[in-house]
């Protein structure tokens, strides 16, 4: 990653070290001479202030004082010379005391600093810095008067605090180097800890855009990054969730859109089918009729032909009526699926044998080929209108050989109900539409039967309300029709 917290991280860290450093380092090169020489000052007169403690106490010669004295000059490395008005040597502590006994002695007599820079002067002493070129060694001393009127000198060295200065900033850029480069690799491998659980989370988020919430964040600690990460998971689920339900939501919203759209057309068409189905009819009956009330033939055997024909055409139309109410009730669910246990080959031989007038009167040969019981489960009222659409079909359209053959058989857990009919097979473009409300292969044959080709499309809303398989194979000698139903295990 380009700009990645990590790098970020270690960045920021090793150039505040280095800036840290240098700043040291500035300081050190700076100010660290001077706070050298106000801490050897600061020496000089706390010794000096004993020194004046002692004296006018009157214990600047007593054995307890010099101890002290003693101690506090080997504690700073401070050489002490005191002289009486005299000049006579009071007390000596550390070595050169001839280079001592000069400077002081100018100071006694002449009130002269003789070679030193003054670094500061009051009444009573005065601190100055002092080149000894005997000794290429350079001091700082406190010249003055005690309250008992004696004079001293006090002298500590100064090592080259210029060399110790170059000296300790050389060793501080050394180690400010080493500690810069050892704290970025250190804070590379720190920083890991906490860039990894974040491009976790980045990883989560990402697949979160392409609607993926498999993934989970599976940090243990306690920090603000394992809490956001188990926020993220609480937003995965929250979002998976409602996307679901907005999902889901939308696929009934769709569904509903397409059934409105659906009982749209299924009520434009049937208006259309049914006002061109009753169109014929209707005006049939209304010219019949308008020639009996003219009296258009006054005999009695023209006035019955119009009569029947009123009357066939009147029946047709109630037949039509009655199938397009019960298509109707299938079609929108209004009607109650039972599913029942029954003997499907029982129910077929019957309604063969009592549709039998129907055959003789066509003059057709009927040949059942049933096994004696088949337990299946269907609404058994529905399926006997099943059989008598199929059968009704095959009676007009059994052709020149006039058979009929019905066939129940048990086909693995379904049991399946045939009826072949002799004639001529339908034209392949035709099949595809055979379960269309109104779809007649041959309009003039249909009319000539009667058939309101809606039969089939009953067949197919009965056979779907079951979820029950259905069809028809096309011979050369013929047409078969079928449907299957669930057995009843034994």
């Amino acid at each position: 990653m380009k700009h990645s917290i990590r790098k970020q991280f270690a960045f920021i860290f090793t150039a505040l070290l280095a800036g840290i450093i240098l700043l040291c380092w500035f300081i050190n090169n700076t100010f660290l001479e001077s706070y050298y020489i106000q801490n050897k000052k600061e020496a000089l007169q706390e010794v000096y202030g004993q020194l004046n403690t002692a004296a006018g106490n009157g214990m600047i010669n007593s054995d307890s004082f010099n101890i002290q004295l003693n101690q506090l000059c080997g504690k700073y490395n401070i050489n002490v010379l005191i002289l009486d008005v005299n000049s006579n040597e009071i007390k000596t502590i550390g070595s050169d005391p001839e280079f001592m006994r000069r400077q002081l002695m100018n100071y006694m007599f002449m009130q002269e600093n003789g070679e030193g820079e003054i670094l500061e002067k009051q009444e009573t002493y005065v601190i100055q810095s002092v080149n000894d070129k005997s000794a290429h060694m350079e001091y700082l001393e406190m010249l003055g008067i005690l309250y008992n009127g004696t004079y001293f000198i006090m002298r500590v060295a100064l090592e080259s605090i210029r060399e110790s200065v170059d000296i300790a900033n050389q060793f501080l850029a050394y180690v400010g180097v080493i500690g810069a480069i050892a704290g970025g690799i250190i804070i590379w491998y720190v920083t890991k800890k906490v860039t990894d659980p974040i491009q976790q989370l980045a990883k989560i988020s990402e697949r979160m855009t392409h609607l993926n919430f498999d993934v989970r964040y599976e940090g243990k600690s306690d920090n603000e990054i394992s809490v956001l990460g188990h926020h993220i998971n609480q937003l995965s689920e929250t979002l998976e969730k409602t996307i679901s339900e907005l999902k889901t939501a939308n696929n009934e919203l769709m569904k509903d859109i397409e059934r409105k759209n659906k009982t749209d057309e299924m009520r434009k068409e049937f208006l259309a089918n049914v006002s061109h189905e009753l169109k014929t009819p209707i005006a049939l009956i209304q010219g019949y009729a308008e020639g009996l009330k003219e009296g258009i033939n006054d005999d009695a055997e023209s006035r019955e032909f119009y009569c029947e024909v009123i009357m066939d055409e009147s029946a047709k139309m109630n037949e039509m009526v009655k199938k397009l109410l019960t298509l109707n009730q299938l079609e929108f669910g209004n009607d109650v699926v039972t599913m029942e246990r029954f003997d499907i080959a029982a129910l077929v031989r019957n309604y063969i044998q009592s549709a039998d007038i129907l055959a003789r009167r066509n003059d057709i040969k009927v040949r059942v080929d049933a096994d004696d019981v088949i337990y299946v489960w269907g609404d058994e009222f529905k399926i006997e209108e099943v059989v008598m659409n199929y059968f009704s079909n095959a009676v007009n359209h059994a052709g020149k050989e006039k058979v009929i053959d019905v066939r129940v058989k048990v086909k693995g857990k379904h049991a399946r109900v045939s009826v072949f009919n002799t004639g001529d097979p339908i034209p392949e473009e035709s099949l595809p539409h055979l379960w269309e409300k109104f779809y007649k292969v041959d309009k003039a044959r249909t009319r000539e039967y009667g058939g309101s080709g809606v039969g089939l499309s009953i067949v197919k809303a009965i056979m779907e309300s079951m979820n029950q398989k259905y069809g028809v194979i096309n011979y050369e000698n013929g047409v078969e029709f079928w449907f299957e139903l669930e057995r009843v295990e034994e």
